[in-house]
């Protein structure tokens, strides 16, 4: 199994696997449109989503007599290429670009994933992050038990595969007394945590979001078809009108017949605020707000909060430029480019020597001395993990000749790991949790910090308090966690490893120094200060 650490496409995680920032979610994306060429819709849908996820990618698509999957490890543009699109022809398509939250980044989890069943076959891809996973594999085990004198493969996941979307794949895959559609029905209801879900039969897409709606889902119109994507971004990219959002507890299935719509589960709406301040695209639209202008009134309300004197506002690009924007713009102080950000810098497997190392921030970011020096600015970034990025980032504009650093920050400290599909650092890790406001001030060699109010965050989205997740900040899990050793990242792999003797799961303390922690780091997140 792998072990090696992807990188978020930002900031030093390529050079700095001990300063990786908040890792995003997955990408997902679903045409039926015959007549199109849905694989290429797919691509592009797919790199409209790349900022979700950088480990893998992959594309399923179905001639309507059976369905072909590629996938492999890398970026879009790296695993796809003419050729291989133009061998995916087909009516109807499902892509995944993705990050790892349950399962190791490997081949044997990179997504779509595939299950034949009694009657044809389903691809399913998965944004999110489920939390019985144990309870799901468990009754996969089950049903395999009963149905002994069945082939295997139709009710258990791949062999190596060790994720949440590889379990419920089986399960949806075995409903031989129903059809796919009922059987989703039925499971649905049963599948805790973060959800949401685009699959395909061989004639039929399907798309499904969890009844908090965590994680968000569109649908969107072609002339020819329909399609279902993470953000309004990959609607836009492919020439699709949006209709509306999935609800939270909805499944959507479209075919020859149309597109028909149930709901599976009560709505209880708790959708993610870290969408709001970094993993959605600043053009994307979700709950009716484009996520440009909500981080642009995050950013005025930084700067009633935290005034200063100083001279010029610099973001951190990218996701720092919209609230930079909004400080400048109620500050009344100028905007400018303070940093040059190296676009073509994402993720690499390449280990940094220690002389790349030692230039850390600079491989990505770059000062403009001309523009900084002797100046007193402001620096908007969207949030502190560790603290080392903004530590390097300080020490490098002091050295182009700054003359005072004024951090402001435009989410609220994160203090709590997410089980819904952000891979943050463990409890341990994170800066917030562990020092006030003016400590990690002075530990990042800052001349001022101010962090978003968490009320002012959420007055800036518009959406009411009591229908976001605000777990990464206040601690607050909207679905009930269960033990710690059901918990984690690896919680497939233990599980397979030691069936037998108690979870125990090997992750990095900050030292980057090999630690045993129980569920794979999660069990410090069930317990307060």
């Amino acid at each position: 199994m792998s072990t090696r650490k992807g990188g978020d496409g930002r900031l030093t995680a390529a050079l700095d696997p001990q300063d990786q920032g908040p890792q995003d979610a997955c990408g997902v994306f679903g045409v039926w449109a015959p007549g199109e060429d849905v694989a290429k819709l797919t691509y592009y849908g797919l790199y409209a989503l790349q900022h979700r996820g950088q480990e893998s990618a992959g594309i399923a698509v179905s001639n309507g007599r059976q369905i072909l999957v590629y996938k492999d490890m890398g970026l879009v543009s790296q695993v796809f290429d003419e050729s291989t699109l133009d061998a995916l022809q087909g009516h109807v398509a499902i892509g995944h670009s993705r990050y790892s939250t349950t399962g190791a980044s490997t081949w044997h989890n990179a997504q779509p994933t595939f299950h034949p069943t009694a009657h044809g076959s389903i691809a399913l891809a998965h944004n999110g992050n489920l939390i019985n996973t144990a309870e799901l594999a468990e009754m996969v085990r089950d049903r395999s038990v009963l149905d002994g004198e069945l082939d295997l493969k139709v009710h258990r996941p791949e062999q190596n595969s060790t994720n949440d979307t590889s379990v419920v794949t089986a399960l949806l895959a075995d409903h031989p007394d129903t059809t796919v559609e009922e059987r989703a029905v039925e499971l649905l209801p049963q599948v805790r945590g973060a959800f949401s879900f685009v699959w395909m039969t061989e004639d039929t897409l399907y798309a499904a979001r969890d009844p908090q709606g965590i994680r968000p889902l569109v649908l969107g119109r072609l002339e020819r078809g329909w399609v279902v994507a993470s953000e309004t971004a990959a609607l836009d990219i492919v020439g699709a009108s949006f209709i509306r959002e999935i609800e939270p507890g909805e499944l959507v299935a479209v075919d020859a017949d149309g597109l028909r719509s149930r709901t599976f589960a009560e709505p209880a709406p708790k959708h993610c605020l870290f969408e709001f301040v970094y993993l959605a695209r600043p053009d994307t639209v979700m709950t009716g707000k484009r996520m440009h202008s909500v981080r642009v009134e995050i950013g005025r309300r930084l700067a009633k909060t935290f005034p200063v004197d100083a001279d010029l506002v610099i973001p951190v690009p990218e996701s720092g430029t919209p609230a930079a924007i909004g400080y400048a713009e109620a500050s009344g102080i100028p905007y400018g480019t303070g940093l040059v950000k190296n676009s073509y810098v994402g993720r690499t497997f390449i280990q940094p020597s220690q002389t790349i190392r030692q230039l850390g921030i600079r491989l990505k970011l770059n000062p403009l001395r001309d523009v900084i020096e002797g100046k007193k600015l402001v620096v908007v970034d969207d949030s502190i993990v560790r603290g080392n990025t903004q530590r390097a980032l300080v020490r490098m504009l002091r050295e182009a000749g700054a003359r005072e650093v004024h951090v402001r920050i435009s989410s609220p400290p994160v203090k709590w790991p997410c089980f819904y599909g952000i891979d943050f650092a463990t409890r341990a890790e994170l800066i917030g949790n562990g020092l006030t406001v003016d400590e990690i001030c002075r530990s990042i060699d800052a001349d001022s910090l101010g962090y978003i109010d968490l009320d002012d965050l959420i007055d800036a989205t518009a959406v009411p308090k009591d229908d976001l997740c605000r777990a990464c900040f206040d601690g607050v899990y909207p679905i009930d966690l269960p033990d710690s050793t059901h918990l984690g990242k690896d919680v497939l792999e233990i599980q397979r490893s030691a069936p037998s003797s108690p979870p125990v799961a090997t992750t990095t303390d900050v030292d980057g120094l090999a630690a045993s922690l129980a569920g794979g780091g999660a069990a410090d997140a069930l317990r307060r200060p």
